[in-house]
């Protein structure tokens, strides 16, 4: 039985073949089966849905669920290991399948790598869309002795772990398996604490001006026996219908602790560490006494601690947490509020809390260095922040582009992937010892003179490039509208040049985004195409300073972007006109 590709509606074929090692040509699961018979090894087979993509086609367009598809797949790719293999099933479904011996990673861990990569939401403008998937698992041969009964076991468990809810993950059984009451929950989670099947995952914490480690962020894992690694949004929902978060979250700064006191005895008292404080935990009366008393037990300065604090706790307005986070704070340490403007809190209530720092989510950061919009959102996060004494941290930053972005922009500390994944304490051990992550990153980004050019065509800029390098200038290319504001979030550029016919937006439309994204550039279009109503709106509106024209005079040229940064440089101790 060959598990068919299929080519989804309105993607082209040679889109989708990118996104998938295997097409038409690669191994038949027939084939990947016989080849583990043959090595001892088992099979595990995943069914993958992606939730709720028909009501992205009904209120989006197809068109939107066919990019959102095309996103998937991408994602999924991208998280298999080497020896997995992924197949298209239908219009929102994959088969993936990946053979293993005792002690590789299995079925589940393929699962959560999926769930991984799922985690940050979809940009397809114009929408952000989170998006999950549920997932079936069958594993031959403990399940089924061929490709059709797995095939169709994998459906059942998919099937069954639906029936739960989406962004579920269930495992095949031949009788189906009933559903568990809150009680019953209850008792296994408590087991499972008391087990030691909870733990926590570290993620660096950089400091803006070098990119020095100064400690990490504690994350919250479940490494169920049944279910492997689950992350907290798989849990937290039932632990609080149950009532065990104030106990959990004591577990979780009693491990957090117990991890300062092992680096504090290697000599790494220089590391501090951030934690959630749960919001039932933080509205106790006796909240500050029982940290206070864990303080002094694991003998630790609080200023060796960050409590993460959730909006809709402090948006509760209640006089005992107030008092528990002045306690706190008195005590010396950083109260930093979870994912800022997320959880409604009120402009009054951030003025009359003592609170440090405001954590700016990835939900904000993720179009910074190319939407005009979520630009001026994040600067205004971090200048309110900076205004009230707080300093800001990024959380989920994914590229350089986003931190360039947000170094320009003075944000204080950054967490994020482009760093570090979240990992188990015993690996750490490398980030630690280079204490500075990526240096290139972090490098003088603010060279004295720095020009931007923008044109679809490499003879047109390797023309450029000749000519204004013996001005002695740092030139920078782009080929593409996506690579030019990669190229300004991650420099400071004071002179950009764009072409006018770019394929995939003008560069008077280019400019003017630019101009809001940074208004202290001095920016002008060089085109041979001349639409004199475009150029004159575009001066008008501030978008562009100056219109070159195609073929230049040499000298005429490096006389306009000579005057370009001598105007710039007469305002830089001032308000920037708006070229």
């Amino acid at each position: 039985m060959n598990v068919g590709y299929h080519e989804p509606s309105g993607v082209p074929v040679d889109q989708v073949t990118s996104l998938y090692r295997l097409g038409a040509g690669g191994p038949s699961l027939p084939a990947v089966l016989a080849a583990a018979r043959a090595s001892r090894r088992s099979v595990a087979l995943l069914h993958v849905d992606i939730d709720m993509l028909q009501l992205v086609n009904v209120n989006m367009s197809e068109a939107v669920g066919d990019q959102v598809l095309a996103a998937v797949a991408q994602r999924l790719r991208k998280a298999m290991p080497q020896a997995a293999s992924l197949w298209r099933l239908s219009s929102d479904e994959f088969i993936a399948c990946i053979a293993y011996r005792e002690g590789e990673p299995n079925g589940e861990a393929l699962a959560e790598l999926f769930r991984d990569a799922l985690e940050g939401p979809l940009s397809i403008p114009p929408f952000t869309l989170p998006v999950t998937v549920s997932i079936g698992i069958a594993v031959f041969p403990d399940h089924c002795a061929d490709a059709a009964a797995l095939l169709a076991s994998a459906e059942r468990a998919l099937r069954e772990s639906k029936r739960a809810g989406h962004n579920n993950v269930g495992l095949y059984s031949a009788t189906p398996a009933k559903a568990a009451s809150e009680g019953g929950f209850a008792d296994r989670f408590v087991e499972a604490l008391d087990n030691g099947e909870m733990r926590l995952y570290f993620q660096p914490q950089v400091a803006a001006q070098d990119g020095g480690l100064i400690g990490f962020s504690a994350l919250l894992r479940w490494d169920s026996s049944h279910n492997g690694l689950l992350r907290p949004n798989r849990f937290l929902g039932r632990v609080e219908r149950a009532g065990l978060s104030s106990r959990l979250g004591l577990w979780v700064i009693d491990a957090a602790m117990q991890q300062l006191v092992a680096w504090r005895e290697r000599g790494l008292d220089y590391l501090a560490l951030s934690v959630h404080l749960d919001g039932m935990l933080l509205a106790r009366a006796d909240c500050l006494d029982t940290i206070g008393e864990r303080l002094h037990r694991h003998q630790l300065r609080a200023a060796s601690l960050e409590f993460e604090l959730p909006e809709s706790a402090l948006a509760l307005d209640a006089h005992r947490i107030h008092d528990t986070l002045s306690g706190l704070r008195a005590l010396g340490a950083t109260l930093t509020v979870q994912d800022f403007g997320k959880g409604g809190l009120s402009f009054a209530a951030l003025a009359q809390y003592p609170l440090d720092r405001l954590q700016i989510g990835r939900s904000f950061i993720r179009n910074v260095a190319s939407d005009p919009r979520s630009a001026a959102i994040v600067r205004g996060i971090i200048a309110m922040g900076h205004r009230l004494g707080m300093k800001l941290t990024a959380k989920g930053v994914e590229t350089e582009a986003e931190l360039g972005f947000l170094r320009r922009n003075h944000c204080d500390f950054f967490l994020g992937h482009l760093f570090s994944p979240p990992l188990p304490a015993e690996v750490l051990d490398p980030l630690v010892q280079r204490r500075f992550l990526l240096p290139s990153a972090f490098a003088d980004t603010h060279p004295e003179r720095t020009l931007l050019l923008l044109d679809d065509e490499d003879n047109v800029l390797r023309s450029l490039v000749r000519l204004f390098r013996r001005d002695g200038y740092k030139v920078l290319t782009a080929n593409s509208v996506r690579e030019a504001f990669d190229l300004l979030a991650s420099n400071s550029v004071q002179v950009i040049v764009s072409d006018q016919r770019m394929p995939d937006m003008s560069g008077t439309e280019f400019l003017a985004k630019v101009r809001d994204l940074y208004p202290d550039t001095v920016r002008m279009v060089l085109s041979g195409y001349t639409d004199l109503a475009t150029i004159t709106e575009a001066i008008n509106r501030g978008a562009i300073y100056r219109f070159l024209t195609k073929p230049w005079n040499d000298d005429e040229l490096r006389g306009h972007i000579e005057a370009a940064f001598r105007s710039h440089e007469r305002h830089a101790d001032g308000a920037y006109p708006g070229y």
